[in-house]
């Protein structure tokens, strides 16, 4: 019985921390591959790269955006992916550049959340800003891809001073 004991102590003290570092290795790595993801879906729109901005959704992704419209109303608006992405792959004269900031990714398994704040501009000119929430489902085939996407919208309260 006494020699369980120090073989327990040697678990605790030496094999689990390594699982544990492990384990915090892993999760580290995904959630850069989730960043990238949504770095990618920035990227191909600054570009106007739509099928950069495909590559990263699930087929089937949902769309939601949230504003408050002109008479002060709460809104919802569901959106859809071959417009937004016919939208992007139009040529148009000035860049669409959404900046992100305050990025929070969480995993479990095969799932993500991320949640950030953006700030959307036309060119140079400021359009709006809000929070981007997203989730994210991976396997083994196609890694992460967007599966749901809301955001918010608004021109006031916008915390810049953060870019």
């Amino acid at each position: 019985m006494t020699f369980f004991r120090p073989f327990f102590l040697f678990l605790l003290c030496f094999c689990i921390p390594g699982i544990l570092s492990a384990q915090e290795i892993y999760q580290s790595e995904e959630k850069a591959k989730v960043e990238r993801l949504i770095v990618q879906l920035f990227d191909g729109m600054r570009e106007g790269d739509s099928a950069k901005v495909a590559s990263v959704f699930d087929p089937e992704v949902q769309m939601y955006t949230s504003f408050t419209n002109q008479q002060g109303e709460k809104m919802i608006r569901k959106g859809f992916l071959a417009p937004f992405l016919k939208a992007i792959g139009t040529p148009h004269d000035q860049v669409w550049d959404e900046k992100i900031w305050n990025t929070k990714v969480s995993i479990d398994g095969g799932i993500a959340q991320v949640w950030t704040n953006y700030a959307f501009y036309i060119g140079t000119e400021f359009s709006h800003c809000g929070v981007d929430a997203f989730h994210l489902i991976h396997d083994e085939l196609k890694g992460w891809r967007i599966v749901h996407l809301m955001d918010t919208r608004s021109k006031e309260n916008c915390d810049l001073d953060q870019l």
